[in-house]
C-alpha cells in the first residue's frame, strides 16, 4: 500500500491559487527550455522513498484543511550551493481536489498512511466536486462533509 506525504501549502488561499502558481512555474520552465516537471524543494529527505514512489501523493494543507493532492513521481536529494542537504519532490502538475479535512499547522512534511488519506472528490459522485471550494471548506468545518 502506498505511503503519502502531507505538507502545508504556504501562501495559497485556495486550490485555484495553487493551480495558478503551478501554471506560472511551468511557463517559466518552458521559457528557459527546462523539463516541464513540478518541483517542490524541502530540507528533509524522506526515508521511505520506495513506499512513497509506489503510487504516493503529496497532500496539500491549504488554510488549515487538507484540500488537494498531487501524485509524486520522483524524490531527488541534492546539496545546495551553501552545502546544505535538500530534496526535490517531483510531482505531476495536476492538482486533484480531495475531501476537505481540518489539519493543524506543522513544520516540514509528515507521512500520511493510505488508509488515513482523504478521498478524491471525484469518488463521491454527484456535484461535490463542482461545489465552490469556499462552500466545501465551510461545510467541512461544520462537520457536514
Amino acid at each position: 500500500m502506498s505511503l503519502h506525504l502531507l505538507k502545508l501549502c504556504v501562501g495559497a488561499e485556495s486550490i485555484s491559487d495553487l493551480e495558478d502558481w503551478i501554471a506560472e512555474r511551468q511557463a517559466q520552465r518552458r521559457a528557459r527550455g527546462e523539463p516541464l516537471e513540478q518541483l517542490h524543494t524541502t530540507r528533509m529527505v524522506p526515508k521511505k522513498i520506495e513506499e512513497i514512489l509506489d503510487g504516493g501523493s503529496l497532500y496539500w494543507v491549504i488554510k488549515g484543511q487538507i484540500s488537494a493532492r498531487q501524485r509524486l513521481t520522483d524524490i531527488r536529494p541534492f546539496t545546495d550551493g551553501e552545502g546544505i542537504g535538500r530534496c526535490h519532490l517531483v510531482m505531476e502538475p495536476v492538482v486533484v481536489p480531495v475531501e476537505p479535512r481540518p489539519f493543524r499547522p506543522f513544520q516540514g512534511w509528515r507521512y500520511l498512511q493510505a488508509k488515513d488519506a482523504p478521498r478524491d472528490l471525484s469518488e463521491y459522485g454527484g456535484d461535490l466536486g463542482e461545489m465552490p471550494e469556499e462552500l466545501r471548506r465551510e461545510l467541512a468545518g461544520l462537520g457536514l462533509l
